[in-house]
């Protein structure tokens, strides 16, 4: 790209997204230290939570890009603190769904909600469309984050 405004606005986009990007890590291991588990454990119960339903352990470990066997571990860990249950699909019995406990989770949404004022104060400076703005590119750049991930889990791993 030349020297233009766009591309100036590009690269100050890629930078502060690069920055944000970091934040977010440093800031889901604070969280997880806070409350006693693996930062990986945090972004399960971030998925779970959102999925609209349980999940298996082979679903949860397509969405993470763990092993199936990291990811029955992570479900071990999640369950030994009470956070998930597994229980029989009523469908296949062969399954084992992993759901949710709703009043662990109570614990992660305390602090979630001490955090939260100042966020909704972040968000409330924005008009209604630019909002809409920022979840859309929310939602793309979630597609495309995935996208990216399969194409990266596809590829021989540099020497």
């Amino acid at each position: 790209m030349t020297d233009t405004p766009r591309a100036r606005l590009h690269d100050e986009l890629s930078m502060a997204s690069r920055r944000y990007l970091a934040a977010y890590v440093l800031f889901n291991q604070a969280l997880a230290d806070h409350l006693g588990l693996h930062p990986t454990d945090v972004q399960c119960l971030s998925l779970l939570t959102a999925a609209p339903g349980p999940l298996t352990v082979k679903q949860i470990a397509e969405m993470t890009g763990l092993t199936t066997g990291s990811a029955t571990r992570l479900v071990d860990r999640l369950e030994r603190g009470g956070y998930v249950v597994r229980t029989p699909d009523q469908q296949d019995r062969r399954r084992v769904l992993v759901t949710p406990v709703p009043d662990r989770l109570a614990r992660v949404a305390a602090v979630w909600d001490d955090l939260g004022e100042a966020w909704e104060e972040l968000l409330d400076e924005h008009t209604e469309e630019e909002l809409e703005v920022i979840t859309r590119h929310m939602r793309r750049a979630h597609d495309l984050s995935h996208a990216q991930m399969q194409r990266l889990r596809s590829r021989p791993k540099p020497a």
